[in-house]
């Protein structure tokens, strides 16, 4: 059983942040599963496990200063392909493609989506 029911990540650029996350999520082979309201687009494999969304308090979405959610990737590729996607769809550089080494065999890439929150792929297979 996991932890988490889901993790939210809030958005200034709701049309920017689904266009995004549908790339880049998608290159882990994690669906965009539609909205939960107005403005919340989920995503998952089966169920909604991330969202993204425009703060209901009306306040401006902020990035968390040492905040990452992490995904999981199955290949090294898919960890390069997401890096990839996430640049060229408005995504900023935080870690390029590569061998880490917090656990054995990890290999990440990092991003900041567009509203500046960080992300990554990680793959843990051996090469």
């Amino acid at each position: 059983m996991t932890i988490f029911t889901h993790v939210t990540l809030g958005t200034n650029n709701f049309d920017a942040a689904v266009i995004f996350y549908d790339s880049v999520l998608g290159t882990l082979g994690i669906n965009n599963l539609g909205k939960l309201h107005d403005t919340a687009m989920t995503y998952g494999k089966k169920t909604f496990e991330f969202v993204i969304l425009t703060p209901s308090n009306g306040a401006p979405a902020c990035s968390a200063n040492g905040g990452t959610v992490g995904f999981a990737a199955i290949s090294r590729d898919a960890v390069r392909k997401f890096h990839e996607v996430g640049l060229a769809n408005g995504g900023i550089d935080e870690g390029e493609p590569g061998p880490r080494n917090f656990a054995p065999n990890a290999y990440a890439a990092y991003l900041r989506d567009p509203d500046g929150n960080k992300i990554t792929a990680i793959c843990f297979a051996p090469e």
